[in-house]
């Protein structure tokens, strides 16, 4: 199988790290492991600084991580994303699309995902719309079944993009996010980067 393009590797791990960050709250390796990842180029170029803003949104989680308490980054996810009765946010896609009683993008969302082989772990208690999951099936397309761009984008653009951007805006506007707004930031910014790209292809 063919290696993937340096940007194709970097677009996996932050799928990958988007996943992973929304999924739990990081624990003292991932926090670690954060800060020894430190800055990156910017990405992109185009005229609105969209590489910019994403690599200002990235900077400043690390400086966050600097003087994070595990401890803390738990309770703020759970009350965001978990809660006792009720999240603050939630995490799943499809809450923020579905426009008629009759909509049913989970359904869709679970054909597809059967069509491209990936199934969710016995163990997973989540519906497959969790922004982790579909974040990790974008992951799994790019970095292991090497799918077509055309591929890529259909699905980013069909379960992903619009409650992508949705969450990330609920989560900014939370007033029980702190970490994780900064987290929302970042991962809009590189929607908004994703989209910009799949649009020259």
């Amino acid at each position: 199988m063919p290696e993937l393009p340096p940007e194709d590797e970097a677009r996996a791990a932050f799928y990958g790290l988007i996943a992973r960050l929304f999924y739990a709250p990081p624990d003292p390796q991932l926090l670690g492991q954060l800060l020894h990842m430190g800055a990156f180029e910017e990405a992109g170029g185009d005229a609105e600084g969209r590489g910019k803003k994403l690599a200002q949104a990235w900077g400043a989680i690390v400086e966050a991580c600097r003087t994070a308490f595990p401890v803390v980054l738990e309770n703020e996810h759970t009350e965001l994303f978990v809660g006792v009765g009720k999240a603050d946010v939630t995490p799943y896609l499809t809450h923020y699309v579905i426009k008629y009683a009759t909509d049913n993008p989970l359904v869709e969302l679970r054909q597809q995902l059967a069509r491209w082989g990936i199934a969710r772990r016995e163990n997973a208690n989540e519906p497959e719309d969790h922004i982790s999951g579909i974040s990790e099936a974008m992951r799994f397309a790019i970095a292991v079944q090497h799918r077509s761009l055309e591929e890529q984008r259909a699905f980013f653009e069909r379960f992903l993009y619009r409650g992508g951007i949705a969450f990330c805006g609920a989560v900014t506007a939370s007033a029980k996010a702190n970490f994780y707004r900064l987290v929302a930031t970042f991962a809009r910014e590189f929607l908004e980067l994703e989209r910009e790209a799949f649009e020259t292809i």
